[in-house]
C-alpha cells in the first residue's frame, strides 16, 4: 500500500477533510494518530482499528499539542507526516465583529498549527517527512466579511514559507494545501459576528467537492512533495487574477460575495 508503514498526524479529524483524510490514509495502509475537540464525536466518526489512535485535544492549547504529538510517539516511536487540518471559520462584518472571535480563529487555525509543528518537527526531521497545513484560498486573497479567517490563513501560509526556507536542507517537506468551496461542516461551524455558530451554510453543498475527492488531492499531493495545490479552477484563476490585476480582483471578489445568500455586504455603506 502507498502509505504503509508511515505515520500519519492529522489534527481536526471528527468531519469534513479530516475525517476524509483520515479514512483514506487507513485504507492506503498507514497508522494514524488524529485529534478533536470532542472525543465522542471523534471516535463515533471513525471505525476502531489498531492503526488508529484518537486523542481528544484543542489545538488552540499548547499543552493538548505536546500531550498529543508526546502520545503518538509512545504509540508509534515516529511521525512521517503531519497534517494542519484543524480549523473554524467566519462570516460577519468586521466593524460589527466581536474581536474575541478573531482571536479565536488565530488561536485554532494559525497558533494551532504552529504548536503542533513545534513539537513534531525532531520526529518528522528524523524521518524526512512532510509538514502539509490544510490552508484556503483566503490566504492568498483577502475575503471581505471573512477578515479574521483570511488573516489566521495568510499568517499560516507565512509561516510555512518561513519553515519550508529553513528545512530547505534538512530533507523535511513543508507544503501547504488550499481547497476551494468543498462540502463540509466548517461553513455550519462558522462564527457569527458575536461569536456564535452560523448554523446554516450560504452555499449549496451539495454542487460542491466532496471532502473524499479533496482528501483524495491533498495525500496525492503530500506524495508527489508538491510545494502547493490550490484545487478549483475558481481557486487558480482567482490567485493568478489576485496577483496580476489586484484592483480587478478587489471588484471581482466583492461582487462575487455580495451576491452569496444572506451577504452581510448587502446594505453595507
Amino acid at each position: 500500500m502507498a502509505h504503509s508503514g508511515k505515520v500519519f498526524v492529522i489534527t481536526g479529524g471528527s468531519s469534513g477533510i479530516g475525517k476524509a483524510l483520515v479514512l483514506d490514509a487507513l485504507v492506503k495502509g498507514a497508522k494514524v494518530a488524529v485529534c478533536g475537540r470532542d472525543a465522542a464525536k471523534l471516535k463515533a466518526a471513525l471505525i476502531a482499528s489498531d492503526n488508529l489512535l484518537c486523542f481528544q485535544a484543542d489545538v488552540s492549547k499548547e499543552e493538548d499539542c505536546k500531550a498529543f504529538i508526546e502520545a503518538t510517539m509512545q504509540k508509534w516511536g515516529r511521525i512521517d507526516v503531519l497534517i494542519n487540518n484543524a480549523g473554524i471559520s467566519m462570516r460577519a462584518m468586521f466593524e460589527y465583529l466581536d474581536l474575541k472571535v478573531l482571536k479565536e480563529l488565530m488561536d485554532i487555525n494559525f497558533w494551532g498549527t504552529v504548536y503542533c509543528c513545534k513539537y513534531a518537527l525532531p520526529a518528522i526531521k528524523q524521518s524526512k517527512g512532510v509538514i502539509a497545513s490544510v490552508s484556503s484560498i483566503a490566504g492568498y486573497r483577502g475575503l471581505p466579511a471573512r477578515t479574521g479567517y483570511s488573516a489566521s490563513k495568510f499568517a499560516m501560509q507565512g509561516f510555512m514559507e518561513s519553515l519550508r526556507t529553513e528545512l530547505l536542507q534538512t530533507g523535511v517537506h513543508v507544503m501547504w494545501v488550499c481547497p476551494g468551496f468543498i462540502a463540509s461542516n466548517i461553513r455550519n461551524v462558522a462564527r457569527g459576528a458575536d461569536g456564535s455558530a452560523q448554523k446554516e451554510t450560504p452555499l449549496d453543498e451539495s454542487k460542491l467537492m466532496s471532502a473524499e475527492e479533496c482528501a483524495g488531492i491533498i495525500l496525492n499531493g503530500i506524495d508527489a512533495r508538491k510545494r502547493t495545490v490550490v484545487m478549483t479552477g475558481q481557486g487558480k484563476l482567482t490567485v493568478l487574477i489576485n496577483k496580476l490585476f489586484p484592483a480587478l480582483a478587489d471588484k471581482l471578489v466583492f461582487k462575487h460575495f455580495l451576491n452569496e445568500p444572506d451577504s452581510p455586504l448587502k446594505n453595507y455603506k
